[in-house]
C-alpha cells in the first residue's frame, strides 16, 4: 500500500467520515461516563484518534466538531489531498508507508506505540550477562526498541530461562531476504542464552487474509519452515508448527486461545487492527491466536505445564499491536506479560517508503534468485541516493539515508569498520552508485547461494522433526 489511506475509510466521502467521527466521539464519552473498562476506552479512542487522521488526510483540515467539510471540498481520485499525509507514517501488520524517503521514523513510532528505545545501557547490558558482544543488528539500531527486556535480562541472571517466540505468515513458496531479519536474529539469541525456541506458521491468517486454499497455506507452511530450518535453528531446542495442525492437537493451547477472546472485546479489536464490520469473523478473532504462543502453558509438552516460563518476541515492530493486546489480557488470564525487541523495516528495492512485499518480485531479492538475477535486480530497480551525474556525484557525494544499497549492507555486511568506510566513501563522492551497487551484489550473491545449498539438505523427515511437538533440550 503506497498511500497513508487506512483500508476502512477509503471509500467514504469526507461528510460520511465526519458523520463517523461525531458518532465515535459520542461513543467514548459514553464508554467514559459509564466507567467502562480502561481497554475498552483505550480501543475507542485509539481509533477515534485513527479517524481525526483519516480526516485530515482526506480533506486537509483538521476534524472539529460542529464544523462540517465545505460541500466543494475536491479530493484527488490518487489519495489524500494533504501532499505527504501529514508527516503520519503508516504502520499496522498488513500496510507499511512512510511520509519520508528516508523511510519511517522509529523515534515517533517508539512514542506512539509506548514502547522503549535500546539505548547504550541496554546494549552494554545485554553483553555483559550473555557474554558475548551484541549481534549487529543491535549495535547498529536495526532492532532498536523493547519492551520489557531488562526484566528478561533480570530473570536470567537469577538463572531463571525464558524461551523466545517468533513467526512467519506464509503468503509465498519463497521468502525473500527481509523475511530472514527476525531468524537471523532469533538463531543469535538462541545460541548466545541458550534457549528453546518457538515458531508459529500462521497457515490460517494466511487462509482468512488472501485468496488461497487451506492447502496451498499449509504446503507454504512447509516450504517456509525449510527456509527457517536452513538459518542453522538447533532441532532440539526448536519447535516450528503450523496453526492448522497444532491448534487441533493440543488442548492447552486452544484453551489459552478462547481465554483471551474472552477478555478482548469486538470495539478492542476494531480500535487496535481497524477491521470493520464487512471484516470476516476469522479476522476478528485471529489475533487470540498470534497471542498464544505466549504463554508458556501453551506449550506443555516443553515446558511440563509451567506457567510462569518468561517469554522474549524478536519481530518486526509492525507485529506490536498483536502484542499490546497480549500485554494487556496477559495479568488478567493469570499469565506472564511477553517482552519484545522490534526490529525496523527491510525496505523494498524501490526506497525506504515501502516494506519489501512478497507479491511483488520486482520488490524483493528472493531466497530462490539466481546470482544473475540479484545482479539484475540491484542494477535495475535499487534506489540510489546517488547524484544525477558523476560529476555532481564527485563534487556532492550520495546520501546513504536513502540509498537502498547501502541500507542493505547495513544489514547484511557484518564488518564495521568496512560498513563505515563505504559511507564516508559514498558520502564524499569517492564511490560511485554503480561501485556500492556491485559491494551490495558481492555480498548478497555469496550469502543466498550458501542460504540455498543448506536448504537443498533440508528433507521433509527433517521439517516433520522440527514440527513434531515433543520435549525439547534446555535448562529451566
Amino acid at each position: 500500500m503506497t498511500d497513508c489511506q487506512g483500508d476502512g475509510e477509503g471509500t467514504m466521502s469526507p461528510m460520511e467520515l465526519f458523520e463517523k467521527l461525531n458518532a465515535q466521539g459520542e461513543k467514548v464519552r459514553s464508554l467514559k461516563s459509564a466507567k467502562a473498562e480502561k481497554g475498552e476506552i483505550d480501543a475507542a479512542v485509539q481509533l477515534l484518534l485513527k479517524l481525526k487522521v483519516d480526516y485530515k488526510q482526506m480533506t486537509g483540515q483538521d476534524y472539529k466538531a460542529g464544523c462540517p467539510p465545505s460541500e466543494n471540498l475536491i479530493m484527488s481520485n490518487n489519495g489524500p489531498a494533504a501532499d505527504d499525509c501529514d508527516g503520519e507514517d503508516l504502520v499496522d501488520p498488513w500496510n507499511v508507508s512512510a511520509s519520508s524517503t528516508k523511510g519511517v521514523d522509529y523515534d515517533k513510532l517508539i512514542v506512539r506505540f509506548g514502547s522503549s528505545k535500546i539505548d547504550k545501557e541496554l546494549l552494554e547490558r545485554i553483553e555483559k550477562v550473555s557474554g558475548q558482544r551484541a549481534h549487529h543488528f543491535l549495535r547498529r539500531g536495526i532492532f532498536f526498541s523493547h519492551r520489557d527486556m531488562h526484566q528478561i535480562l533480570d530473570a536470567y541472571e537469577k538463572h531463571k530461562s525464558f524461551y523466545l517466540y517468533t513467526g512467519r505468515g506464509p503468503s509465498s513458496e519463497a521468502m525473500h531476504v527481509g523475511h530472514l531479519i527476525p531468524f537471523i536474529f532469533t538463531k543469535w539469541l538462541q545460541d548466545v542464552f541458550d534457549i528453546p525456541l518457538v515458531v508459529q506458521m500462521t497457515d490460517d491468517e494466511k487462509y482468512l487474509w488472501k485468496d488461497l486454499t487451506l492447502e496451498e497455506c499449509h504446503r507454504f507452511t512447509v516450504e517456509n519452515a525449510k527456509d527457517i530450518i536452513a538459518c542453522g535453528f538447533d532441532v532440539n531446542k526448536t519447535f516450528i508448527f503450523s496453526d492448522l495442525d497444532y491448534m487441533g492437537a493440543s488442548p492447552q493451547f486452544y484453551r489459552n486461545v478462547v481465554k483471551v477472546q474472552k477478555h478482548v472485546t469486538f470495539n478492542q479489536v476494531k480500535g487496535i487492527f481497524g477491521f470493520t464490520d464487512s471484516d470476516c469473523i476469522g479476522k476478528i478473532s485471529f489475533p487470540a491466536i498470534q497471542a498464544a504462543p505466549s504463554f508458556s502453558s501453551s506449550f506443555p509438552q516443553i515446558f511440563g505445564g509451567k506457567k510462569d516460563v518468561p517469554c522474549l518476541i524478536p519481530c518486526a515492530i509492525d507485529q506490536d499491536p498483536y502484542f499490546r493486546m497480549t500485554r494487556d489480557v496477559a495479568p488478567r488470564i493469570g499469565l506472564l506479560k511477553p517482552a519484545l525487541l522490534h526490529s525496523t523495516f527491510f525496505p523494498a528495492l524501490q526506497g525506504a517508503q515501502t516494506k519489501m512485499s512478497a507479491s511483488d518480485p520486482n520488490s524483493s531479492i528472493f531466497l530462490t534468485d539466481t546470482p544473475k538475477q540479484i545482479k539484475n535486480k540491484i542494477n535495475k530497480h535499487a534506489f540510489s541516493g546517488g547524484k544525477d551525474t558523476v560529476e555532481e556525484h564527485r563534487k556532492y557525494g550520495g546520501n546513504t539515508e536513502v540509498d537502498v544499497s547501502f541500507l542493505y549492507l547495513t544489514f547484511f555486511l557484518e564488518d564495521d569498520e568496512k560498513l563505515e568506510k563505504i559511507k564516508e566513501d559514498y558520502t564524499s563522492g569517492a564511490l560511485l552508485t554503480g561501485e556500492l551497487k556491485k559491494i551490495l551484489i558481492e555480498t548478497l550473491q555469496p550469502m543466498i547461494a550458501q542460504h540455498q545449498e543448506r536448504r537443498k539438505q533440508v528433507t521433509d523427515e527433517m521439517v516433520q522433526q522440527f514440527m513434531t511437538p515433543r520435549p525439547l533440550n534446555y535448562k529451566f
